[in-house]
C-alpha cells in the first residue's frame, strides 16, 4: 500500500513517511523508547482515550512549545491518537519534569503559513499537517 492510499493520509494532513516505516516504528522503535521517552530532549508522552473503547493510551510524540501553544508535526498523517484527542477535545502531555493539560486541539493543514506556531513547527507545516493545542 502506498502512502497516498493509506487511511492516515487525509486532506491537509499527508503522510510523509512510507507505510513500512510506520509499521517498523510501531513494532520496534516505540516499545524501545516508551520507558525513556520522558527523558529524551523534545519528546513527550501524550495520554489519550480511545474514541470508541474509552481505553487509555500513551503515545510518544515530539513536541514544540511557544508560550501556551503546543505543536506536534504529523509526519505519519492523521493517526489514531490525533483522532482520539480531536474527539475528546483534551489530553495530558507528560515531559521529564512537568505535566501539562492541553485543550482546544486542532490541525493546521500542510501548506499553511503557520503564523503563531513554534519555529520548528513553522518549518514543517509546509510539508505536513501540524497538530496544535492550547495549554490549560
Amino acid at each position: 500500500m502506498s502512502a497516498k492510499d493509506h487511511p492516515n493520509n487525509a486532506p491537509g494532513v499527508p503522510m510523509v513517511f512510507p507505510p513500512w516505516f510506520e509499521r517498523f516504528q510501531i513494532r520496534y522503535i516505540n516499545p524501545a523508547l516508551k520507558p525513556i521517552a520522558r527523558y529524551l530532549p523534545g519528546t513527550a508522552t501524550i495520554e489519550h482515550r480511545g474514541r470508541k473503547s474509552g481505553k487509555p493510551y500513551k503515545t510518544i510524540v515530539t513536541t514544540y512549545r511557544k508560550g501556551d501553544v503546543l505543536a506536534i508535526a504529523l509526519a505519519h498523517g492523521k493517526t489514531d491518537w490525533v483522532k482520539n484527542v480531536l474527539a475528546a477535545g483534551e489530553a495530558d502531555v507528560h515531559y521529564t519534569r512537568s505535566d501539562v493539560h492541553i485543550v482546544n486541539p486542532r490541525i493546521v493543514p500542510a501548506g499553511s503559513d503557520g503564523q503563531g506556531l513554534p519555529r520548528m513547527a513553522r518549518m514543517q507545516v509546509g510539508r505536513m499537517g501540524v497538530f496544535v493545542a492550547n495549554i490549560a
